[in-house]
This record gives C-alpha cells, sequence and structure tokens, in this order.
C-alpha cells in the first residue's frame, strides 16, 4: 500500500513540472510570438514570398506592375492610398456615413460637424492613409474624442459606427476580360474579449489568454477603469471593437461560406466600382443569410492591391498552405496586371514608383512626429 502510494507521489512529481511548463508556455507573449506564425513579424513571415515577387517583377518586367491592377485607386491600392478617395468610388447605399477631416481641426469645429452630418456617438475615427489597425478607434464619448485630437497628426475620417454583429473580410478578383468574378477568401473577425468567473477582474484574465495578454499595456494606457472591473460569472467583456488582427482580433477560415450566391452579391457591388479587380472588402452584416441576399452590410473599407486573403492567420493554419495562398493570390495580381496593361492602362514608371514610395515614407515621418 505504501510502495502504491510513493510510487503514485513520484508520478505526480514528474507531472506537475511538466503541467506547469505547458501552462506557462501557453500564456508566454515571447513563445507565443515565436512558435505562431501568425505573430510573426511582417518583415519575417513574407520574406520567403519575396523570391516569388522577383518572378513577377521579371515576368512583368516592371517593379510596379501592381499599379495597373486597380486603376482607379492610387498606387494600385499596394501602399499610401487614399480611404476617403476610395470611399467615393463606392456606391453610397454600400457604405457608412464617412467624411474627412483635416487634423488640425479643433473640438467645438468637430462637434458642429457631427451635428451636421446627424452622427452620434460611438463612432469610428481612423487615420484617412494608414494600416494594419493604426490610429482606429471607436470613440464612445467626448473625453475619447479630445484624447484622440490630440494625438492624430494627419487627416482622419470619422465613420458612423455600424452596429452589426458579424465582421468579415471577403477578398474578391475578377478578371478585366470578365463579366464575373470570384470570392476567393473569407475571414471571419471575433474580436479581443475575455469571460468572467465572477471573480478575477479584467486585468487577470487577461493574463490567462496569450492573444489578450498581448494588448494589457494599451488597455493600461486607454481604459484603466475597464481593467479593474469583475465581470460575473459567463460575462463577455469586449475589449477592443476594432477588427484588426494587429489589435487582438481573431481571424478564423471562413472559407466555408464561400458559394455562388456570395460571389453574385460581390460582383454587383463590384461591377459598380470603376477599375476596381482585386482586393478585399472589410464589412459588418446582420448575419451571414443577409449577406447573401445582399442585405443589411455595410463596407468599412476597401483593400486593394496590399490586400492579404487573411483566412490564414487562423490559429493553427498551415504555413505552407499560407504561403500557398498568398502566391496564389499575387499570380492573379499579375495576370490582371497584365490584362489591364494590355488594355491600356499603363504601370508605374519606376521614377513615378520610387516618388511614390519616397512619399509614403514622408507620411510615415510625419505620423511619427
Amino acid at each position: 500500500m505504501n510502495i502504491a502510494v510513493e510510487t503514485e507521489n513520484q508520478i505526480e512529481e514528474q507531472i506537475e513540472p511538466k503541467q506547469t511548463l505547458y501552462a506557462k508556455l501557453s500564456t508566454s507573449v515571447v513563445w507565443a510570438k515565436i512558435s505562431r506564425w501568425e505573430f510573426w513579424p511582417f518583415s519575417l513571415f513574407y520574406f520567403p514570398v519575396m523570391f516569388y515577387w522577383a518572378w513577377l517583377t521579371l515576368k512583368t518586367r516592371s517593379f510596379f506592375f501592381f499599379t495597373a491592377s486597380n486603376p482607379t485607386i492610387e498606387f494600385g491600392g499596394m501602399l499610401g492610398e487614399s480611404k476617403d478617395k476610395i470611399f467615393k468610388l463606392i456606391p453610397d447605399q454600400y457604405i457608412p456615413k464617412t467624411y474627412q477631416l483635416d487634423a488640425t481641426i479643433d473640438l467645438e469645429s468637430f462637434k458642429e460637424r457631427l451635428k451636421i452630418e446627424n452622427i452620434n456617438y460611438p463612432f469610428i475615427l481612423k487615420p484617412d492613409i494608414g494600416e494594419r489597425g493604426w490610429m482606429v478607434e471607436l470613440i464612445k464619448t467626448e473625453a475619447d474624442l479630445i484624447d484622440y485630437l490630440g494625438r492624430i497628426q494627419v487627416d482622419f475620417l470619422v465613420q458612423e459606427y455600424v452596429p452589426y454583429e458579424v465582421e468579415l473580410g471577403v477578398f474578391y478578383y475578377r478578371y478585366p476580360d470578365c463579366d464575373h468574378g470570384t470570392v476567393s477568401s473569407i475571414v471571419m473577425k471575433d474580436m479581443l474579449s475575455v469571460t468572467g468567473d465572477g471573480e478575477k477582474n479584467v486585468e487577470q484574465l487577461m493574463t490567462e489568454n496569450v492573444r489578450a495578454k498581448m494588448h494589457i499595456e494599451n488597455l493600461r494606457r486607454k481604459s484603466p477603469i475597464l481593467l479593474e472591473q469583475i465581470p460575473s460569472h459567463g460575462e463577455r467583456i469586449e475589449l477592443n471593437s476594432i477588427g484588426n488582427h494587429c489589435l487582438g482580433t481573431t481571424f478564423l477560415n471562413g472559407n466555408h461560406l464561400i458559394n455562388n450566391r456570395i460571389i453574385k452579391v460581390f460582383d454587383k457591388v463590384s461591377n459598380q466600382i470603376d477599375g476596381f479587380y482585386f482586393g478585399r472588402y472589410d464589412l459588418r452584416c446582420k448575419s451571414v443569410e443577409d449577406l447573401y441576399n445582399g442585405e443589411h452590410f455595410k463596407i468599412l473599407e476597401l483593400n486593394g492591391a496590399g490586400a492579404e486573403p487573411a483566412h490564414i492567420y487562423h490559429p493553427g493554419f498551415s504555413l505552407i498552405q499560407a504561403y500557398k495562398d498568398i502566391i496564389h493570390h499575387l499570380r492573379v495580381l499579375a495576370d490582371i496586371s497584365i490584362l489591364n496593361r494590355k488594355n491600356g492602362v499603363p504601370y508605374y514608371s519606376f521614377k513615378e514608383g520610387i516618388r511614390e514610395i519616397l512619399k509614403i515614407q514622408q507620411y510615415n515621418q510625419q505620423k511619427a512626429s
């Protein structure tokens, strides 16, 4: 009996350190950024893709072939494009009320414009030129607004908040010589959140999930009171309402949602956008069924040549398959650009492309100032 007890204790002593190590690794931000490629730096993840990109530049005989992919969008939508100009291409029925403001606007002038446009709290503020969720924020109170106006250094957009519960990224492309295109990727977005146990506060709950743990410092700056709240058992607290991977949103593979109905919807929308052939719609809808019916959805952003098939960031998605999906979309991007060039749309010259890149670099320096 004693031998059995001793043996059981020895086994437990061996198992416990392994369980403790696993628990530590599962909530380690450093380990997650090493072991989970969805958290790798952009430059590291895309380094192998650059070899295929080099092949495409040889195939097209242009460093800036992609600029012909979407002729009406600056730089084809690869970098530095104005969101405001893109919104002007989209019929009003598909977009929330959106307008641009100068970075120097004062609080009273801003509030007056809100009245004119009949936009109430909450609403979205985002830079007119920006990427990867930089300075995209949900403004719930005047205090949030004052804080944002004090930090923004570039022209920005005010966008009516869309309260629909389902947020998706729908990748669409169409060859210029075809009447119909295809939906090649759908990403479902699960906003950063924690679920209460009736005992721990929000900050403690965030430390138990590595994705949430990465954003504690940001929440400490923006919402310190929220971190102190103790949610009741089973209560879900949304920590960020912006559907961006860099802001903690979990991207889920929604390719099972692709069918002829949704392709028909985005054929209809895309054919009304002059010069658009390749990119991703970020949108909110009441339900997927409503989207299939072409009802109750709003386009939050339209990304061009620089868009990713974001379903690849699904946790645990195969790295090899992710590269295959990216390469497929880059091949389509090049083919569309070649066809548009044959139809009279020029690629940017090397000089024009370098000038655009320098302009983008100057803008990034302005953001950081």
